[in-house]
């Protein structure tokens, strides 16, 4: 492919290995204090990745210190994502636990990409470090290898112009400062912020510390990873309670909570997306509470409690379960379906086809009954008090287009595998936007274990398509066909 730097590429693919080998010794860390004996097969990974790392960023490093070019982010995000999944594989398979290749690499796949997705019957036979790993793939995938990459990239030499436009992570975030270099690094601040003070906090309520930290991992990154086989089922009320909170502002805007930390309070409540996501997480919550009420007889507290916790888990793209709700009234795992598709703020780590896009369908409905009613009247459409051009508009119903027949498609894809459709289109809607479980055979109770070989692996590119947003994804397709 013309135009294509591929020294730029494969320099990318080796930072981003080096920067996730260094997380591996976190896990060694884990498996040294529980004395677990996963340390050699661990250190053996970790030896690895960072050798292959080393190796493509040594021979290329004077060859890629210019700015890459905006196909030269492209392609080298996507390959990094998929090359950080495979290398992120070989903990559960030098040590055994997950001996199977397509199972290890859909397992990594579905941290890094926050999706939550499993293949394991048993969480909780998986050895400590190995479950510090799994969690620790969420954590570095919210907010995005890349973007941590993107904070120090200037002490390598490199641009971040082409990079930050290419990961889906921060795409339409706020400005906080000129610099995007000084958006991640904030960003991050937040980020880890979050966690520490969840993990204070469950401990605090009387959660195990190895288990806080496993699960903060998997909330603040709203990636739904847990250590137990019953999710967050047998945790107390209060547990369930704090977990929901930070699921829940780990669906925000990360820029608005910075904001927040610094006392710009005003900026919350004019933000329009913000202002959609409280309601409806407030609707939905009340709606199936009183269908769990109604049709169950359940307490009204633990209907609460099961509503809000699977409602801010569902819409944050989470993933963790309090009850199985497959065995929820038909209207209440209706509501639960249809709020797949919706997903959390643009700029956090949440997937979805994000509730900024929905502010704007919705004003452009609106637009075009005023311009039916009155042809004649100028209707501006604004978001958080800026004009849209014609560009945000278009781009925002053709994502939402393309994101729609990829579920469709996908659908018919794994249909034509063998699946049945409520089987197939679940799991394409849960590991597009990056929740995790879905219904029939992939459940809250279930795993993704007895899927075919093939649809695994057509939905391990399914969760990096939709943590790239889809459309980052398609370009790297399309490249090879573009004439340039």
């Amino acid at each position: 492919m013309r135009n294509i730097h591929y020294t730029h590429i494969l320099y990318i693919v080796g930072l981003s290995l080096v920067f996730e080998s260094f997380f591996i010794l976190g896990a060694m860390a884990i498996s040294w204090f529980f004395s677990d004996g996963q340390l050699m097969a661990l250190f053996l990974a970790f030896l690895t990745v960072l050798v292959s790392g080393l190796s493509l960023v040594g021979l290329l490093f004077k060859k890629a210190r210019i700015e890459p070019t905006r196909k030269d982010g492209f392609v080298g995000v996507a390959i990094s994502w998929i090359a950080i999944s495979l290398f992120g594989a070989l903990p559960y398979i030098y040590s055994g636990a997950i001996p199977v290749w397509i199972d290890a690499f859909f397992e990594t796949t579905s941290g890094f990409t926050t999706t939550g997705s499993s293949i394991l019957t048993d969480i909780e036979a998986l050895p400590p470090s190995l479950l510090f790993w799994r969690s620790e793939t969420h954590w570095l995938g919210g907010m995005g290898i890349i973007v941590l990459m993107i904070a120090i990239f200037p002490y390598f030499g490199m641009g971040v112009n082409k990079m930050m436009l290419a990961e889906g992570s921060l795409m339409g975030v706020d400005r906080i400062k000129p610099r995007l270099i000084d958006v991640a690094k904030r960003l991050w601040g937040v980020y880890v912020l979050l966690t520490l003070a969840e993990i204070t906090l469950l401990i605090l309520a009387d959660m195990y510390w190895f288990d806080a930290i496993c699960h903060s991992f998997g909330t603040v990154a709203t990636g739904g990873f847990s250590t137990k086989n019953t999710s967050i089922v047998e945790y107390s009320p209060t547990i369930q309670y704090i977990i929901t909170i930070f699921m829940f502002l780990s669906g925000i805007n990360f820029s608005l909570l910075y904001f927040m930390l610094h006392g710009r309070l005003s900026s919350l409540y004019k933000n329009e997306e913000l202002r959609l996501y409280a309601l409806i997480v407030v609707v939905l919550t009340i709606l199936i509470t009183l269908n769990l009420v109604h049709m169950t007889g359940a307490d009204i507290e633990k209907g609460f409690r099961d509503s809000v916790f699977q409602v801010v888990s569902i819409v944050t793209c989470t993933g963790f379960a309090s009850a199985d709700y497959e065995r929820w009234p038909i209207f209440a795992k209706v509501m639960i379906f249809l709020t797949m598709f919706i997903g959390a703020c643009v700029g956090s780590t949440g997937g979805g086809i994000k509730v900024a896009r929905f502010v704007i369908l919705l004003k452009s409905l609106n637009h075009i009954v005023q311009k039916t009613l009155s042809p004649n009247k100028i209707y501006v459409i604004r978001y958080n008090g800026y004009p849209l051009d014609e560009k945000i508009l278009s781009s925002t119903f053709s994502f939402v287009t393309i994101y729609i027949l990829t579920f469709i498609g996908g659908t018919l894809v794994l249909t034509i595998n063998g699946l049945d459709v409520d089987t197939a289109g679940s799991a394409v809607i849960t590991t597009l936007g990056g929740i995790g479980p879905g219904f029939g055979s992939v459940g809250p109770v279930e795993n993704f274990a007895s899927l075919p070989v093939f649809s695994k692996l057509y939905l391990c590119f399914n969760m990096i398509a939709g943590r790239l947003e889809i459309l980052s994804f398609m370009v790297v397709l399309a490249l090879p066909y573009y004439k340039y």
